[in-house]
């Protein structure tokens, strides 16, 4: 059976021990989506939801995620991030904004939560910024795609064997 890293011999939560694993560059990478109308797809594509510009907010408060996941997340680390990198496209075919974060440190433990927590707030942020318009947005596939670095090394969802 697997030992439980949060969780002490007494059976008490407890924050991992990384003072002594050795620093790796560590990047992963989340993914998510939020389905809307076709006109809400529309008015975010022209710039012309009224809170302003919907991209470039989801952008900024991914962003910002990503970088206080630490102060969201109870047993996270506090990390130093040296990248986060946040790809938002709109998938007209869909009526959907795919949403791709891409996180990246040099430290002791790895970066997951950190992408995850930053496309999930991207998302959000999406849906308050357009909520007045469509309130039936759905957010969904929050996933994390890859991850590498760290004595588990690499993992990429599209290499799972099903």
């Amino acid at each position: 059976m697997t030992k439980l890293t949060h969780i002490d011999r007494t059976g008490r939560v407890k924050m991992v021990d990384v003072s002594s694993k050795p620093a790796t560059i560590r990047e992963a990478v989340a993914t998510g989506a939020v389905q809307m109308k076709k006109e809400t797809l529309r008015l975010i594509a022209d710039n012309r939801i009224p809170k302003g510009n919907v991209i470039e907010t989801a952008r900024i408060a991914g962003i910002s995620a990503a970088k206080k996941t630490w102060e969201l997340i109870p047993l996270c680390h506090q990390l130093n991030l040296t990248a986060i990198d946040i790809n938002i496209s709109i998938n007209r075919n869909n009526n959907k904004i795919d949403l791709e974060v891409r996180v990246k440190n040099a430290g002791p433990t790895g970066v997951e939560m950190e992408a995850l927590t930053a496309v999930s707030v991207a998302a959000l942020t999406i849906y308050d910024m357009c909520k007045a318009v469509d309130r039936e947005m759905v957010i969904s596939d929050i996933l994390l795609t890859e991850k590498r670095g760290g004595k588990s090394g690499e993992w990429n969802r599209k290499k799972i064997k099903n």
